[in-house]
């Protein structure tokens, strides 16, 4: 687990602080946070990453007031390429979009451009905003997670923090199945705050022990780590217990203070090919 408390940059964040909502826009309330943090930790040269992928946020909490002063509001979708050198610290990204709460903008297209490019610049990598109007997002429903759901199997579990030698592998032939998983729950690497989790797990390869996963799984109860870094973890972890020919992690995060994080990793695809918004998002 990265030792935030050795690292300036954390030490700078807003998480865990008292803070005041600015009234005005203000991009320089985003706090971008070096990916190279975590992937030190779980051996990943951020040269060769071992992994494609992606981080999608939802904003369900974004308004401004147009040329007249009337409130407009929107859902916003937030891409982030894992290629990036930055992820944003979240409370940071909460208190930015507020920033756009009383400030005048001519239109959507406005706030998106201004979006893309604060965005882009904090984490130091092009990041992709797409803007809903409110009845224009109901056209993405809750999705039934993809695959067979493991969370029935009857374990006895006592390890909350993850290591090594919790994935078995089975003896067998090659498959490729899915699964899934609705237990994973992590902490707020600083704040120790909650962070709740459906998570699915395609893979093409030696099987794994469906018992076994969901222990690992579980053993990030009382885990300290980002959703970003977390995602990572796991996936590394699978990719070393495993050895797998193909291998798909994402997660679903709840919402905190109007924001999901939905991290995506893969051995095949920067783009994930599930669209899924969890009855618990």
């Amino acid at each position: 687990m990265t030792d935030y408390n050795n690292a300036p940059e954390l030490k700078e964040s807003v998480l865990g602080k008292t803070t005041e909502y600015a009234s005005q826009y203000d991009a320089s309330l985003l706090f971008p946070i070096a990916r190279k943090l975590n992937r030190d930790q779980i051996a990943v040269d951020e040269q060769n990453l071992p992994f494609k992928g992606e981080d999608t946020w939802t904003g369900y909490e974004l308004s401004w007031l147009n040329s007249k002063g009337k409130p407009q509001v929107a859902v916003a979708a937030f891409v982030f390429p894992c290629q990036s050198s930055h992820i944003i610290e979240s409370k940071s990204f909460k208190l930015y979009l507020n920033s756009f709460n009383q400030t005048k903008f001519a239109s959507f297209d406005e706030v998106q451009t201004i979006l893309t490019n604060d965005l882009s610049k904090a984490a130091q990598t092009d990041v992709e905003v797409t803007l809903f109007k409110a009845e224009d997002y109901a056209c993405i429903p809750f999705t039934a997670m993809p695959g067979e759901c493991i969370d029935e199997l009857d374990i006895e579990v006592d390890t909350y923090s993850p290591q090594e030698g919790l994935i078995v592998v089975k003896d067998g032939n090659e498959v490729t199945e899915t699964l899934h998983s609705h237990l994973l729950k992590s902490n707020c690497l600083i704040t120790s705050q909650p962070d709740w989790a459906s998570i699915v797990i395609s893979y093409t390869g030696k099987p794994v022990c469906k018992e076994s996963l969901l222990k690992y799984l579980i053993s990030f109860r009382d885990h300290n780590e980002f959703h970003e870094q977390c995602v990572e973890r796991i996936y590394c972890d699978l990719m070393r217990e495993l050895n797998p020919s193909k291998l798909e992690v994402y997660a679903r995060y709840t919402r905190r203070g109007g924001l999901d994080i939905n991290p995506y990793r893969s051995s095949e695809s920067d783009k994930t090919a599930y669209h899924i918004r969890t009855n618990r998002q």
